[in-house]
């Protein structure tokens, strides 16, 4: 979601406000990607560990498991263990050609533009490789389409609340400390970029309301673009993540059919700790080199 030259909006909002592109923060940016991707690997590995050890198994939620519910699920599992399935390379190309196009366009076109260009693409040509696989078509875009207005809908409530939250006298105030913080610049525009999407419940809300107050008046520093384009980045995904985040909401309860409860833990581990450690490697690796 943070790396350089990636499609997600949280790569795209900072652009605008540093004049910068989709692979802005140069090889840092891909330093940390990279160990953000172990890190985390490592440490899913672990708590996929730990729960055989301790004697867990997967079952589907919510099924207090009837034997006939079961045994559908066993068999439509088994049928599709048949199916003809694309190979791996025809499969991940459309979203190869969605990450190139952004990356080549987004020199010509707003983020905005580039973004819509590379992901049309994206869909044309998943639609003419995968032909053979599916003619399905009018499930796919009904799928889609639902699975679209279903997130759409959990995330503009999550920003709404942001928008509310922004306009109370206590969101002005937090701004204002965070602005004024003494010491490094890199990790002030951390903080304030973090606190703010953690308070908003969205990484893309967070900037968004962020950005337009902070960017002026970091740019004003004299501050590397790059490096405050990352470092954007990175922070949005950190506290956002937190239990009233639309992408936690839908993915928890729409997705996955799940609690809170039982599956909010490994969510914040992998998604709050692991990007958190590392926003501060990046802020000092940035404020080191640049």
């Amino acid at each position: 979601m943070t790396s350089p030259g990636s499609p997600e909006v949280q790569n795209l909002i900072p652009m605008e406000f540093f004049n910068t592109q989709p692979t802005a923060g140069g090889l840092i940016g891909v330093i940390i990607a990279v160990f953000i991707m172990i890190l985390g690997g490592f440490w899913l590995k672990s708590m996929v560990s730990k729960a055989v050890k301790d004697g867990e198994f997967f079952n589907l939620p919510n099924s207090e498991t009837s034997g006939a519910a079961l045994a559908e699920t066993a068999a439509t599992v088994e049928m599709k263990k048949d199916e003809k399935l694309p190979n791996i390379l025809i499969a991940i190309l459309p979203l190869v050609v969605v990450v190139i196009v952004l990356n080549i366009v987004s020199k010509f076109l707003s983020p905005t533009g580039a973004a819509l260009a590379a992901l049309f693409l994206g869909v044309i040509v998943g639609l003419v490789l995968l032909n053979k696989y599916t003619r399905k078509y009018g499930m796919i875009f009904g799928k889609g389409s639902e699975n679209a207005i279903i997130a759409t809908a959990n995330i503009c409530g999550v920003v709404g609340f942001g928008a509310v939250a922004k306009e109370s006298q206590a969101f002005t105030y937090i701004v204002d400390s965070l602005v004024g913080m003494p010491g490094m610049a890199y990790a002030g525009l951390a903080a304030a970029v973090t606190i703010i999407a953690g308070v908003t419940g969205s990484a893309s809300g967070g900037l968004g309301i962020a950005l337009p107050i902070l960017a002026p008046l970091y740019n004003a520093q004299g501050l590397d673009p790059g490096a405050m384009h990352r470092i954007s980045s990175l922070a949005s995904g950190g506290l956002d993540s937190l239990p009233h985040n639309g992408y936690v909401v839908t993915t928890i309860r729409v997705v996955s059919n799940e609690t809170h409860k039982r599956a909010y833990k490994p969510i914040f581990i992998l998604s709050v700790v692991v990007p958190m450690i590392a926003l501060v490697l990046a802020v000092l690796l940035y404020t080191i080199f640049y």
